[in-house]
């Protein structure tokens, strides 16, 4: 097993990665295709899945792969769902794959995205939101991360949601739109041009988010970072409450004066975003030993992982499959 190559995949709602290495950390393939994640696209997911598995493959024995860890959201779904996981399972024996493939949370895989450390937390940010402890890289303590309906506070989802609550406030107080309000119009109605009677624009508004899944507000996340950007009061306010929440997440899986390692990962905190700024700045007023870490690749992430129980030198492997 320890001249084996390790097979790595981060499978998510809309792209799949997967990353071919050796066990000494070349990575050897990579492959990216569409949304694999089969509890929420169902069986044409496994034709993306299998797409990205094949691109990383190429040019290699698929019997020479010893280990394989995929990170999956609602992975426990999957394996609950008989007909989904012989599915998955008829998908996988395709590849050509003999090794059995190891299905783990996307928090873990985001987790070991940013350290090699086996404790510490990760906070993660995106449609949705979650915080984690981990020990021994493992899913210690999980907080939040319940959904658009009843979670994900200051996640992509609450942003696009709390940008039009700040909307229709504008609206039915009759005041003059600001920046964020006049984009939330233009992105779901097409104008930020008001209607004779305001109450008019507004039911157009709710209709509008009415109409598509509400997850959909999530695409809102990006106008309201860069009116954060831009000094919009109501931006700067909705940014620093999102942060506010996911550190009470966090807050809820690290203990006070904790010193281990706090990784930040989703795309609304990997990059260097106001929100991963806010973040960091109400992280480090609670744990002022802490600097949240990014996460980087997540599909060479989850390669890691796959070689972890092997490998003699953690450390060095994490650096020579992540470093850029």
């Amino acid at each position: 097993m320890p001249d084996k190559l390790v097979l790595g995949l981060d499978i998510g709602g809309t792209s799949t990665r997967a990353v071919l290495a050796s066990p000494a950390g070349h990575r050897l393939g990579t492959g990216r295709a569409g949304g694999g994640n089969p509890t929420t696209h169902g069986d044409a997911a496994l034709t993306e899945l299998t797409a990205a598995i094949r691109a990383a493959l190429t040019g290699h024995d698929p019997a020479d792969v010893g280990a394989a860890v995929l990170g999956m959201a609602g992975y426990p779904k999957l394996l609950a769902d008989a007909v989904l996981r012989d599915a998955f399972e008829a998908a996988w024996a395709g590849t050509g794959l003999r090794c059995e493939p190891h299905l783990v949370s996307d928090v873990l895989v985001a987790y070991a995205a940013g350290t090699p450390d086996p404790d510490g937390t990760v906070v993660v940010a995106g449609t949705g939101a979650i915080a984690a402890r981990v020990r021994g890289h493992r899913l210690d303590h999980v907080a939040d991360g319940h959904g658009w309906l009843l979670g994900d506070l200051g996640s992509g989802y609450w942003l696009g949601r709390e940008a039009v609550r700040a909307a229709l406030r504008d609206l039915d107080q009759e005041r003059p739109p600001g920046t964020l309000a006049a984009g939330v119009l233009i992105e779901l109605l097409g104008t930020a041009e008001l209607a004779p009677r305001r109450r008019d624009t507004a039911a157009a508004l709710v209709q509008a988010v009415v109409k598509a899944p509400p997850i959909a507000l999530a695409r809102l996340a990006p106008l309201v970072l860069s009116c954060y950007d831009a000094a919009d009061p109501a931006a700067v306010d909705l940014v620093r409450r999102g942060a506010a929440h996911l550190a009470e997440t966090v807050a809820m899986v690290r203990a006070p004066g904790e010193t281990t390692v706090l990784v930040r990962g989703g795309g609304l905190l990997t990059n260097d975003t106001p929100l991963a700024a806010e973040l960091t700045a109400a992280i480090t007023a609670s744990w002022p030993d802490t600097t949240p870490h990014p996460a980087g690749d997540a599909a060479a992430a989850a390669a890691w992982l796959a070689a972890l129980p092997t490998t003699p030198d953690p450390a060095t492997l994490h650096t020579h499959l992540l470093t850029p």
